[in-house]
């Protein structure tokens, strides 16, 4: 198998990466700054041939592309595509909103994931029961908002939810299935020490409901526990 992972140098970007690795994945593990991911570096020296680390900034349109240019010299097809790269702005208040700070925060959290589906579309559709997974946020539901709080993040994550479904209507004719997951309050550097879900329980619970859900399934959106969030 196949997987390429974005935001893979921490959080849970890092334990998609190790728990597939686990799986026996051969995994292409993306981050802005490879030289400094030391967590996704020591585990390419444990799992030799089994994982590259390879440069992306989803922010960048020809970041994007020069990693596709590079993942023509490593593999003919992917199996899996998690796009968990992200971001979210502290501190945001009405009154105050920053427009480049909105702008970027749709360009990494919304934007970024489906240009890179669309470049990878073909190696996708060479992959075996191949499918994308977006990964999202309860607090991209509209249904579920009750404050004003990370404005940019939220409504990043539901333009997101939206190209999922979007995505899904192009990929499906090519074989391809695509999911909107969403993890939970997970203890990671955007989650927070008080959050109370771990890393590694969240991603285990999401590969599986990853590699089991149905082409029915896309027209939810998934949480960590198999449960359905409205949109």
């Amino acid at each position: 198998m196949h997987v390429l992972v974005t935001g893979g140098n921490r959080g849970l970007g890092l334990e998609f990466v190790r728990q597939y690795l686990q799986r026996g994945a051969h995994v292409h593990a993306c981050c802005r700054h490879p030289a400094q991911a030391s967590a996704l570096n020591r585990l390419a020296a444990e799992h030799p041939g089994h994982l590259n680390v390879l440069p992306l900034d989803v922010s960048r349109p020809a970041s994007i592309q020069a990693l596709r240019a590079g993942l023509d010299l490593l593999t003919d097809r992917l199996d899996r595509l998690v796009n968990n790269a992200g971001m979210l702005v502290r501190g945001e208040r009405f009154g105050g909103l920053d427009a480049g700070e909105m702008l970027r925060s749709y360009q990494v959290n919304a934007v970024g994931p489906v240009l890179l589906v669309q470049a990878c579309a073909g190696l996708l559709e060479r992959g075996r029961n191949a499918r994308v997974a977006n990964i999202t946020s309860g607090l991209g539901s509209i249904s579920l908002v009750d404050g004003f709080h990370t404005p940019s993040y939220n409504a990043s994550k539901a333009a997101l939810n939206m190209w999922t479904r979007l995505l899904a209507q192009a990929l499906n004719p090519r074989g391809v299935l695509c999911f909107a997951l969403s993890p939970g309050w997970v203890r990671t550097d955007m989650g927070g020490a008080q959050a109370p879900l771990s890393a590694a329980a969240s991603v285990a619970s999401l590969i599986d409901l990853f590699e089991n859900a149905t082409a029915d399934d896309q027209a939810s959106l998934l949480d960590h526990a198999g449960g359905r969030m409205p949109w």
